[in-house]
This record gives structure tokens, C-alpha cells and sequence, in this order.
């Protein structure tokens, strides 16, 4: 029978345990499941309180069903896999007598390199397997690399199935002066390789009578002596991103949020970041009562002694050491879409708690997983690494992401699909984001405007090539100027005979080509004209961004909807003839997608409508 003290002093202790997060990666069938299975499998048989039923059950069983059970539990695992369970990132716990651990199962598929990104953003140390029969492979210098960017500096080479090379000493020698030769060139400094068998157990737990000629650790031994962030996540100044705004009565205003560093007690002196309004920390609020401090990792309520305008996604910081603001950085970028990089196109950026648009310029180079060069690019593809810089709608808080994980590094989202095209880590702000600054001048664009005595509007022709936009947009500018209204006519053909004139056709060409398009149509809202524009602009994604660079309620889509069928029988430039020879690449229509307005503020049907009768409709119908 268990003696009650001995129950509560192994309870006690485990509480005081440190706990390591750790991932597993590298190549597929390089045996992270067994691994896994061998740790989660031999941490049962070790006294610890979490694990004591399993190690009563273990003891019953004798050493064939030992060996009958560790089989069972990695066909499991490899069930998961092969059904899809852990295609996703698996977090398994288990604990030794010196430690607590949660391990990052990731699927070494180069396809789902984004889930092995997700479980090392969290994580202290990285396990890279290696199959001693294969040796390094791409996806294992690209899963370093990629748990290098995102900020994880220990590292184990566990060269994996030496049992099934005989324990060649030679062989993991080898492969540990190949890897070891790619990581220090990658900037990996802290590496320990270890030669083990997952699935016979050798070097895992206990030392391989197999490998005598071994003098290392064993992986759990490496493990449990690696150090953890805690103390270091605590020395760093005090911050907290505040997730929302706590007023359960109109006598509370708390402040929500985990801190991410530092340490703060009511008294200390912190700033609302971006305005940097300065203030001090009156009460540190949980569900378990008030705190007389709380440190990194902590997630708990502040209240502040001044009423400050504070609101999800602002930083709460220490007004001594404050973070910076910046709404251009340079950043490393990591693709995990299907579909391509388009640079200039409107993403949404998440950033710690902060929510914003970013355009993403083309980058500077990528990085050959290979042979760590940098190559030059003017996208990047799925799972591809480049280095490009971003600029944001508004300033961003934000460290460093090798200062600070959590508040350097972010993902963007594709606004229309809502889907996590890439994870980003911020370098550093870019100099001129601080040398420009908005020059105001005494005549705002409303005075403008009153001296025009019209609202200015951004009339935007959209719809296929030879839908009839130019001439349709032709005639109402014709209106509007007996009208006596200011008004410029933008077209497609006429402005990249000039503004772009060194654009072509790609995807990224005509994001770029509708960017540079909105900026000058804002300069001329501003100026208080009527712009009209027309271009096939065949992604929503960029009409909705040129939408979003206007006041509200200026920018009006028109959709010049005429079948494909209909533009391609007019084709008065001969284009579509070309296109369908193969002479003209990335067409729209042909080669090349058109996305119609989904809900359009007018709509023109050609095939029932002159340009004429679709010209009166639209000044009718806008009263400009």
C-alpha cells in the first residue's frame, strides 16, 4: 500500500517540475512515431505521480508484454498517421523524474510543412531524425532551417534506426559532420547528436550496450538537462498585447491579456502603446483573486489609475523600455499557400493580438534549402523562404523576432479565402518608415471639393476585355463634362503605356498594376475630381484593396458583365485570337482568371443594353 506522505511529497514535486517543449521533425519515415512512441512508452516505467496507474499496469505485465504493449502503442500511432489524425500538429505529454515534457508531433510531408511551423513556434528544442540508412535529406535542412527562423536554438540530430545499419559508428559519424557542416552555415550553433533506435530503445531512456562506442548522452538525459526560457522570458521588460477590454460593471475597467515578458505588481509604470500614453498598474486582477505580481506566462487582467484609451490589440509595456512602432519592417516569410505570393496584394496581418492590411513588396531573394544561397525571385511559392519587406496600413507594435516570438512574429491571412497563407518573422523596421511623415497642407481635400461643388467618386469599370468598358466609360466621363463636372479618365491601355509601363501580365504584374492605379486615383479623390477608371482588374482581392484606400462610400464598382462568348466574338483588337494560339500568355478569360463582383454597386448587362442607354443609367443612377 502507498504510504499518503510519500503520495503528496511525489505530488509536490512534480509541481515543481520544469517543463520543455520540444518538436520532432524531419524527413517521412524517419521515425517520429516510434521515437515518440519509445518516450511516451518508457516514461511509464519511471515513479512518477501522473504516470503511476500506467507504471502498476506496465509492472503487471511481464517482459514479452512490455515488448507486446511498446508494438501495440506505435501501430497506433502509425494508424493516426496513415488515417490523417496527425496530419495536424500532436502534442503528446509525458514526464520523467526530473521532468515534465510536451513533445510536437508534426508529419514530415513536404506538403504540410506549415503544421511542423505551428508546433515549433512554441518550442524550446528541436529532435531532427535522421534515418541512418538515407542521411540528411532536404526536408531535414529544411526543417532546421525553418526551426532556426522561428526562433528555437537547441538542437538534437537523433540519427535514428542504428540498429538497422548494424550501429555502424562510421555511418552516424558521417552524418553527423553532414549535418553538423549545414547547420553551423545556417547559424545553428547549439547541436548534440545522438545515435539511437526508437523502436529497440537503444539511447533513448538507458545507454545502448549495442553502441559502446558511444560516450554521449541519451536523449532523455540531453533533455532534461537543456534549460528552458522561463527565467529569460522574465528578465526581458514587462509586455503584455491586451486581448479585450474586461467592464463586467460600470465601476471595472480591466484590461485583458497573457503577458509575454517581464514582470509587473500594481505600481509599476507602463505605457499604452502605440500612443504611448504613460500610466501605472493599480490592481493585477485573476479568477483566483488579486496578485501582488505576476510574471511572463501569466494571463490576468490589469487596471489601470488613469482612464487611457486602451483597446484590443494595444500593448501594455513598461514605460521605461518601451516596444517600437513601424508600418514597414523587413521580414523573412514563409509561403504555405498553394497559390503564389502576389506582391502588393492586401493580406491581413496578425501580429500578437493586432489586426491590420499588408502589403507585401516583392521580395529580396529566397533561400535555397539546399545550399542555403539566396536566389533571386519575384515570388515565392508553396513552402519557399524569402526575405522581403511589408508595409502596413497603420503602425504596428512589435519587437524583434529574435527578441521577442511573441511580439515579432505573425502570419497573413488572404482576405477573401480567410486562409493562413504564410508565418512571418519581423527583422527590423525600415529606416525611412521613420524619416517620412504626412506633410499637411491648409487646403484639406474637402476644400477642394466644396470648390468643385461635387463629391468626389472613384467610378470603377470592371468586366472582361472587350466588354465595352472603355467606351462605356468614354461616354459617361462625356456627360459628366457637360455637366460641368471634373472628371479624368484612367484606362488600362493608356497607363501602361506610362505609370506602367514596365508591367506585363503575370498574377503579381497586374496586382502591382492596380496598386499603382489606386494610389492615383486616392491623389486625385483628394484633389476633389471624379475618377473613372477602366480596367479588367480580375481579382477581387485587388478591387477590394483600391476600395480600401478611399474614404467610405467614394469607391463605386461597375461590372461590365458580358459573356465570354460575346467579348471574344467582338475582340476588336485581335487579342483573343492570340491568346487562343498561344501567342499571348496569362490572358484574362483564356489563360488567366476573371473573378466577377459578387455584389457590384452597378451592374451593366451588354447583351440587353447599348453603351449609350448603360452611360445614362450609370450618371442616373450616381446623380453626380
Amino acid at each position: 500500500m502507498t504510504d499518503p506522505a510519500e503520495s503528496i511529497d511525489r505530488v509536490e514535486r512534480s509541481q515543481h517540475k520544469t517543463l520543455l517543449r520540444f518538436i520532432t521533425c524531419g524527413s517521412v519515415d524517419d521515425g517520429k512515431s516510434t521515437l515518440i512512441g519509445r518516450l511516451l512508452y518508457d516514461s511509464k516505467l519511471l515513479p512518477d505521480d501522473q504516470l503511476a496507474a500506467l507504471a502498476a499496469d506496465s509492472a503487471r505485465v511481464g517482459t514479452q508484454g512490455d515488448a507486446l504493449d511498446f508494438a501495440l502503442l506505435v501501430d497506433g500511432l502509425a494508424a493516426e498517421r496513415q488515417q490523417g489524425i496527425t496530419i495536424d500538429v500532436a502534442y503528446r505529454f509525458f514526464a520523467t523524474a526530473r521532468r515534465k515534457f510536451i513533445v510536437a508531433d508534426t508529419p514530415g510531408h513536404e506538403q504540410y510543412t506549415r503544421n511542423m511551423i505551428t508546433g515549433a513556434s512554441t518550442a524550446d528544442a528541436a529532435v531532427i531524425l535522421v534515418d541512418a540508412r538515407k542521411g540528411v535529406l532536404t526536408q531535414t535542412r529544411r526543417h532546421t532551417i525553418l526551426a532556426h527562423l522561428v526562433g528555437i536554438r537547441r538542437f538534437v540530430l537523433a540519427v535514428n534506426k542504428m540498429d538497422l545499419v548494424g550501429y555502424d559508428a562510421d555511418v552516424f559519424a558521417a552524418i553527423a559532420a553532414a549535418y553538423g557542416d549545414f547547420a553551423r552555415a545556417a547559424g545553428v550553433g547549439d547541436v548534440v547528436a545522438i545515435p539511437l533506435s526508437g523502436f529497440a530503445g537503444d539511447n533513448v531512456f538507458a545507454p545502448s550496450p549495442n553502441m559502446a562506442w558511444y560516450g554521449g548522452p541519451t536523449l532523455i538525459e540531453h533533455l532534461e538537462a537543456l534549460p528552458v526560457d522561463g527565467a529569460a522570458r522574465q528578465a526581458r521588460p514587462f509586455r503584455m498585447p491586451v486581448q479585450w477590454v474586461n467592464r463586467p460593471d460600470p465601476e471595472f475597467r480591466g484590461f485583458a491579456g497573457q503577458i509575454t515578458s517581464g514582470v509587473v505588481s500594481p505600481g509599476t509604470v507602463v505605457c499604452v502603446m502605440p500612443s504611448g500614453r504613460a500610466t501605472t498598474v493599480a490592481r493585477i486582477v485573476t479568477g483566483e483573486g488579486d496578485l501582488d505580481r505576476a510574471v511572463a506566462g501569466k494571463s490576468v487582467t490589469l487596471t489601470l489609475t488613469d482612464p487611457v484609451d486602451c483597446a484590443r490589440g494595444d500593448v501594455i509595456a513598461a514605460a521605461a523600455e518601451p516596444p517600437a512602432t513601424t508600418d514597414q519592417f523587413e521580414a523573412t516569410l514563409v509561403w504555405m499557400d498553394e497559390q503564389p505570393l502576389l506582391p502588393g496584394r492586401g493580406y491581413w496581418l496578425k501580429l500578437a493580438t493586432q489586426t491590420v492590411t499588408a502589403r507585401v513588396r516583392a521580395p529580396k531573394f529566397m533561400v535555397d534549402v539546399d545550399t542555403l544561397a539566396h536566389l533571386a525571385t519575384r515570388t515565392l511559392d508553396l513552402n519557399a523562404i524569402g526575405v522581403t519587406t511589408i508595409a502596413t496600413d497603420r503602425p504596428l507594435v512589435f519587437e524583434p523576432y529574435a527578441d521577442d516570438r511573441a511580439l515579432g512574429g505573425f502570419i497573413l491571412i488572404d482576405k477573401l479565402t480567410n486562409a493562413t497563407v504564410a508565418a512571418g518573422m519581423v527583422s527590423f523596421a525600415l529606416r525611412r518608415a521613420d524619416n517620412v511623415h504626412p506633410q499637411l497642407s491648409d487646403v484639406d481635400p474637402a476644400a477642394r471639393a466644396a470648390l468643385k461643388q461635387q463629391a468626389p467618386k472613384l467610378l470603377w469599370f470592371t468586366g472582361l476585355s472587350g466588354a465595352g468598358k472603355s467606351t462605356i466609360a468614354n461616354l459617361v466621363e462625356a456627360r459628366l463634362h457637360r455637366m460641368h463636372r471634373h472628371t479624368f479618365l484612367l484606362d488600362g491601355d493608356n497607363v501602361r503605356q506610362g505609370l506602367n509601363r514596365d508591367l506585363g501580365f503575370t498574377a503579381a504584374d497586374r496586382v502591382e498594376n492596380i496598386r499603382r492605379v489606386g494610389e492615383v486615383s486616392r491623389l486625385m479623390i483628394d484633389a476633389g475630381l471624379i475618377v473613372i477608371a477602366a480596367f479588367i482588374s480580375p481579382f477581387r482581392a485587388e478591387r477590394a484593396m483600391v476600395r480600401d484606400m478611399l474614404p467610405p462610400g467614394s469607391f463605386v464598382e461597375i461590372h461590365i458583365d458580358t459573356p465570354l462568348a460575346t467579348a471574344e466574338a467582338r475582340d476588336v483588337k485581335g487579342l483573343y485570337a492570340k491568346a487562343r494560339a498561344g501567342q499571348l500568355a496569362n490572358f484574362t478569360g483564356i489563360d488567366s482568371p476573371y473573378e466577377p463582383p459578387e455584389a457590384p454597386d452597378i451592374r451593366i448587362d451588354t447583351t440587353v443594353m447599348t453603351a449609350e442607354e448603360a452611360a445614362d443609367l450609370i450618371v442616373n443612377r450616381l446623380m453626380l
